[in-house]
């Protein structure tokens, strides 16, 4: 439905679990993709064991998509724990998620990305939260330190409305600054459906997750994220949205359960492919 989209698919590094630039490159080659959206963390942590990724992408033909990086101290472990503990909010990380932010821009910047996705954390309903303007005050410093970069920015929806998460983006008013949309963390948050959230927040869309979700029966639990195409996103719905839309960016797969990752995210990419 979408003009080339199977030359703008990725699959995102973090759900194969790799422990080595060299073993994600042989899942890439066993799914079947050479584009991924790469975790960051890891470069940063780890560079003995990943400073050596650009050159091994470049021999294996891998491009990178976008980036991604994580907070300090989140806690999935329900919806309270990380409505607690998610993104930049949590004073008590502030500080370090800072300085680790500030190395994740400068290694982005090596490896020339145009995109950044991250957590920012739960967006306040009410303009006059204190935590609106505390959120906003960081949002806006580090979509400076990646602007001066040339790197845009791309929230990760799913745990606040559409319709707040606009709000906040309208007042941000920074064109660098979007929105990864993530379809199935609308349901999985219980935050509204997927298309009318897709369309809501189209003027900001810079990227979107491949993920499938169904809602939870427990209201105030998850819900569960299941194989692409078994879940409550109507896909066909999806993609012709994105058509309308006349969105151009790149489609991540993601996989964030299950233990047969590679065969799940093969099983998205060939319903993609259908599409």
């Amino acid at each position: 439905m979408i003009n080339n989209i199977e030359e703008r698919l990725a699959v995102c590094s973090w759900s194969l679990q790799p422990e080595t630039p060299e073993a994600l490159i042989a899942q890439l080659r066993e799914i079947g993709l050479s584009r991924v959206q790469l975790a960051l963390d890891p470069l940063r942590d780890n560079p003995d064991i990943w400073d050596k990724t650009p050159e091994l992408f470049a021999a294996a033909g891998i491009e990178i998509a976008s980036g991604m990086f994580g907070t300090i101290g989140e806690d999935y472990t329900t919806l309270e724990t990380i409505r607690a503990t998610g993104g930049v909010l949590p004073d008590q990380h502030w500080e370090s998620n800072w300085e680790g932010i500030k190395k994740i821009a400068e290694i982005a910047n090596e490896l020339s990305l145009k995109l950044v996705t991250f957590h920012a954390g739960f967006l306040p309903h009410e303009e006059s939260d204190p935590n609106f303007k505390k959120l906003m005050s960081r949002i806006e410093q580090i979509a400076e330190l990646f602007s001066e970069k040339n790197i845009d920015l791309g929230f990760e929806t799913g745990q606040e409305t559409a319709d707040t998460l606009k709000l906040f983006l309208e007042k941000l008013n920074r064109p660098s600054v979007g929105v990864n949309f993530d379809p199935a963390n609308m349901i999985l948050y219980a935050k509204g459906d997927p298309i009318e959230a897709l369309n809501t927040l189209s003027p900001f869309l810079k990227q979107c997750h491949i993920k499938d979700a169904t809602t939870t029966k427990e209201p105030g639990t998850w819900g569960e994220e299941v194989t692409v195409g078994t879940g409550e996103v109507d896909w066909p719905a999806f993609f012709t949205s994105l058509k309308t839309l006349g969105f151009e960016g790149d489609c991540c797969i993601e996989r964030e359960a299950g233990d047969q990752r590679i065969i799940d995210i093969r099983t998205a990419s060939g319903i993609v492919a259908k599409l």
